[in-house]
């Protein structure tokens, strides 16, 4: 068939992107067939089929027949084309190819060796810190050591606990020793990567310092300042230099178990720190006083004629208080290498007033001051134990009554004598504070109402 020769092939519907085959099939069939035939002829509609696409076959190869040439040419141009295009594009891949190969050699392979230096020197240098603080740990070892032996008198440490009777009972040293502790204990807990004291914990004889040096030495200057609390007193001092060395060996130990105090981790300034080692040891020592004096007491009210000795006993211990409460209201919190940066100034002058060793006792005792807990502390118990002698009756009982406005006027005598400082104190070289003065008249009336309560009855 000619090029622009009529078909009677309609060619749009074929190329139609709507075309159905379906739909073809069915009107050729509809076509060729009547509608009340029953049997289908569909040999017609399937000739047709036939011969459309014999004259479809036959119009395309008359097509290709008349345009082989062309298609020919077209073919080899493209071809050519294609060749000229890969010749180029393997000249660009050599290219390429060969700067890669320049590249890897010129910086690849330098870049590796390069980085086998960084790794090594990482190394090296993390081999440096560790020596480093291995050093300074075995370095603050044996300062530590010597420390205590000024303390001991001799070498070394025997055991967690020392004797009570030093050698040389320098409490300076102790506090020296206890600095030296804290600076220990940051290099231990500073084990975080990047940090001093990172991959200690490794270390063999880091572990055996901290061990049998670090531990024994923490639980031996802690007991030391301890029994220094415990042991305070100034009413039996007999002049200023005895008073003054108590005061001195006070604030060493309450300096000590401050440093010693366990650290929060959430601590976020040092103004909310608690130093719960000090804070408890002080309590125990404000217990210690207020249950012997108490159990004294108790037994003084049963056997009369020993009742002077023992609240004069009484009043002492609760002068010993006043002189603690007045030392306490002296000392600032020492600096601590653990506390989150010191805050600014303003804040500190702000907190002036309350900055001392005084308030958190307070505060955990919950009370104005320590004469006042002790006295109230005291008469709360002390009721029931008067109402018990009563109880029992006999002589002890009647010789209670009978001498009760007597004991009224000694209890009230040994309140006033025992909220003030002790006479071996010199006020103003001694550094308390003279003017902590109080009108005492409501805790006698307390200690008074505590005994005349039962026995007025």
């Amino acid at each position: 068939m000619a090029e622009g020769e009529p078909s009677y092939i309609d060619y749009e519907a074929f190329l139609d992107p709507d075309f159905s085959p379906a739909s073809f099939a069915n009107s050729l069939v509809v076509a060729t067939n009547n509608a009340t035939d029953t049997p289908l002829d569909l040999s017609t509609p399937l000739s047709r089929v036939l011969f459309d696409l014999q004259e479809i076959d036959t119009h395309i190869h008359t097509l290709t027949t008349k345009s082989a040439l062309p298609l020919l040419t077209h073919t080899r141009d493209q071809t050519a084309a294609a060749d000229h295009i890969l010749k180029e594009a393997e000249e660009q891949v050599s290219s390429v190819t060969q700067g890669y190969e320049r590249l890897e050699k010129e910086v690849l392979r330098k870049w590796e060796a390069a980085d086998e230096v960084r790794i090594a020197t990482e190394k090296s240098l993390a081999t440096v810190r560790l020596a480093r603080a291995v050093a300074r740990c075995l370095t603050l070892g044996r300062q530590l050591e010597g420390q205590l032996a000024e303390v001991t008198g001799r070498g070394g440490l025997t055991d967690g606990t020392a004797s009570p009777s030093p050698g040389r009972d320098d409490y300076r040293a102790l506090e020296r020793a206890a600095s030296t502790i804290v600076s220990l204990r940051r290099m231990f807990t500073a084990t975080g990567p990047g940090e001093e004291g990172h991959g200690l914990e490794k270390v063999k004889v880091i572990r055996t310092l901290r061990s049998e040096l670090l531990i024994p030495a923490e639980n031996m200057v802690k007991s030391r300042a301890q029994q220094a609390i415990n042991r305070f007193t100034m009413s039996a001092q007999s002049g200023y230099k005895q008073a003054r060395d108590a005061r001195a060996r006070l604030s060493s130990a309450t300096t000590i178990l401050y440093l010693l105090s366990p650290i929060p981790k959430d601590l976020s300034s040092a103004s909310d720190f608690q130093p719960e080692l000090l804070l408890s040891t002080l309590q125990g020592y404000m217990h210690t006083a207020i249950m012997s004096s108490l159990n004294a007491l108790s037994r003084s009210l049963s056997m009369l004629p020993t009742l002077d000795k023992t609240l004069a006993d009484i009043s002492a211990k609760c002068q010993d208080l006043f002189a603690l409460e007045s030392i306490l209201a002296s000392l600032r919190p020492p600096s601590h290498p653990l506390f989150p940066p010191a805050p600014t100034p303003e804040t500190q002058s702000q907190g002036g007033s309350k900055n001392n060793l005084l308030q958190p006792l307070l505060s955990a005792l919950d009370a104005s001051s320590l004469p006042s807990h002790f006295w109230r502390s005291l008469a709360s118990s002390l009721t029931s134990r008067v109402q018990e002698i009563v109880n029992r009756g006999g002589v002890s009982a009647r010789t209670l009554r009978s001498n009760r406005d007597r004991l009224k006027k000694d209890i009230k005598e040994c309140v006033l004598r025992g909220s003030q400082l002790p006479a071996s104190t010199d006020k103003g070289r001694m550094g308390v504070d003279s003017g902590m003065k109080g009108n005492w008249e409501r805790e006698a009336a307390v200690m008074v109402s505590a005994v005349a309560s039962v026995l007025d009855r």
